[in-house]
C-alpha cells in the first residue's frame, strides 16, 4: 500500500536507535528482510501471532507476514519551520509520510547530552509540535492568498474553503493542531487538500531506561496524558534493551525477555501500533504453498481486498468465501468447516474484517 510511518525527535532521544532495532528486526525475517528502499526507509514486519496458530493447524511452505514501512526523519531543532537546521528536509520528509511516531526522552542519562540541557518530555513534545504546527501555519496562510482570489471570481468551492482556511489560521495561531479543529464530514473532505502535517494522527514513542519496563515512568505518564488530550496513544519502549535484543535471535533472545520481563520486544507492539495508526487491517489466504497476511484499509469491501492481491481479482470478483480462525480452532481443517456449514459467501458489498480467512472466487 506504500503507507508510511515516519519517525521524528529531537536529537539524542533514542530516534535512530530504536530505528536501527526495528530495521535489523526487519533483517532477522527470512520473509521479509529489511529492504533499503532510500537511505533512511525501512521495511519492517509487523508481528501477528494469529500467523503462527493457523500454520500449526495447516502445512505450508512459507508464512508471510503485513509489513509497514518505516521512516527515519532527520532530527529537528528549534527554528525548523524557518529553516533552522535541516529545517525544509526535515518538514518535507513528514509531508511525505501517512502518520508519525514521535520518539520522546524519558530517561537520565548524564553521559547522553540533551540538546536543551536537561530532560523535559513536554517540552520537547511541545518543541516538535510547534514546529509543524508553524510550518502548518504558512502553508495555510499561503493558500489562502489563493483562496481570497478564487472566492471573489466565484470558482468552485473556494469560499468554503476560504472559510474553513480562515479557522485553521485561527486555531493554528493558538499553537493548537490541526486535527484537534472540530469540523464536519464534508470540511474533512476539504481539509485533506491542504496536506497539513498536524492533520497526521500521531503516536507517541516514551523511550525509558531499561529498569523502567514495561510501566514507564515519570516522564512517560506526563507524555501520557499530553497525548491522551487529543485522542492519541503511547508505547513505552527502552531503544537500548530492543537494540541489545535485536541482535540474538531463539534462546538467547528468549533469556533476555526473561531477564527484562518482558512477553516479546517492545518494538512488536510498537510496529503494530504503527499499522493500526494508518488505519490498517490484515486478512489471511491459508494454502499449501503459502498463509499469508495482507494488508488493506479498515473499511475496504471484498473487491477491495481482493485486488491488493492483483488488479484482476477486483475486476473479475464474484464473491468471497470466508471463516474464521475460530472456525478453524473448532474444526481444525478447511474441509471440517465447509461440513460444519461455516464457510460464508459474502458478496461485493461485504466489508472484510480484520482477521478473515478468505477464498476469492472471480473472472479473469
Amino acid at each position: 500500500m506504500a503507507l508510511s510511518v515516519g519517525i521524528v525527535g529531537l536529537p539524542n532521544v533514542g530516534k535512530s536507535t530504536i530505528f536501527n532495532a526495528l530495521t535489523k528486526a526487519g533483517a532477522a525475517s527470512a520473509n521479509y528482510p529489511f529492504c533499503t528502499i532510500e537511505a533512511n526507509v525501512g521495511v519492517v514486519p509487523v508481528p501477528d501471532a494469529r500467523l503462527e496458530e493457523i500454520h500449526g493447524m495447516v502445512e505450508t511452505e512459507r508464512v508471510l507476514t503485513a509489513t509497514v514501512d518505516i521512516v527515519d526523519i532527520a532530527g529537528l531543532v528549534k527554528g525548523a519551520s524557518k529553516g533552522e537546521g535541516l529545517g525544509n528536509k526535515f518538514l518535507g520528509n513528514i509531508r511525505e509520510t501517512d502518520a508519525i511516531l514521535m520518539v520522546v526522552r524519558c530517561f537520565d542519562n548524564e553521559d547522553i547530552v540533551h540538546v536543551d540541557g536537561s530532560v523535559d518530555p513536554i517540552r520537547d513534545v511541545e518543541t516538535i509540535e510547534l514546529e509543524l504546527v508553524m510550518a502548518d501555519l504558512g502553508s495555510v496562510e499561503k493558500r489562502m492568498r489563493r483562496l481570497e482570489a478564487n472566492a471573489r471570481a466565484n470558482k468552485d468551492d473556494a469560499k468554503a474553503i476560504l472559510a474553513l482556511a480562515i479557522r485553521l489560521k485561527d486555531h493554528l495561531n493558538e499553537g493548537l493542531l490541526a486535527r484537534t479543529l472540530e469540523i464536519g464530514v464534508e470540511e474533512k473532505r476539504l481539509i485533506r487538500e491542504f496536506q497539513l502535517l498536524t492533520d497526521k494522527p500521531i503516536l507517541y514513542c516514551c523511550n525509558v531506561s531499561d529498569d523502567e519496563l514495561p510501566d514507564g515512568n515519570d516522564y512517560s505518564k506526563l507524555v501520557a496524558a499530553h497525548a491522551a488530550v487529543a485522542g492519541d496513544e503511547t508505547v513505552i519502549v527502552s531503544g537500548a534493551i530492543e537494540e541489545e535484543l535485536a541482535n540474538v535471535e531463539g534462546e538467547d533472545q528468549a533469556e533476555l525477555l526473561e531477564a527484562y520481563g518482558l512477553k516479546e520486544p517492545a518494538l512488536n507492539s510498537l510496529t503494530r501500533a504503527c499499522y493500526q495508526l494508518l488505519g490498517l487491517r490484515s486478512y489471511f489466504t491459508v494454502g499449501p504453498k503459502e498463509i499469508r497476511a495482507w494488508t488493506i484499509r479498515a473499511g475496504d469491501t471484498a473487491p477491495q481486498a481482493a485486488g491488493v492481491i492483483h488488479g484482476d481479482f477486483e475486476r473479475g470478483f464474484i464473491r468471497a468465501q470466508i471463516y474464521s480462525l475460530d472456525d478453524l480452532r473448532e474444526y481444525k481443517t478447511e474441509a471440517a468447516i465447509k461440513a460444519a456449514g461455516k464457510m460464508r459467501e459474502e458478496g461485493k458489498t461485504y466489508v472484510v474484517q480484520d482477521g478473515d480467512i478468505v477464498h476469492f472466487l472471480f473472472n479473469v
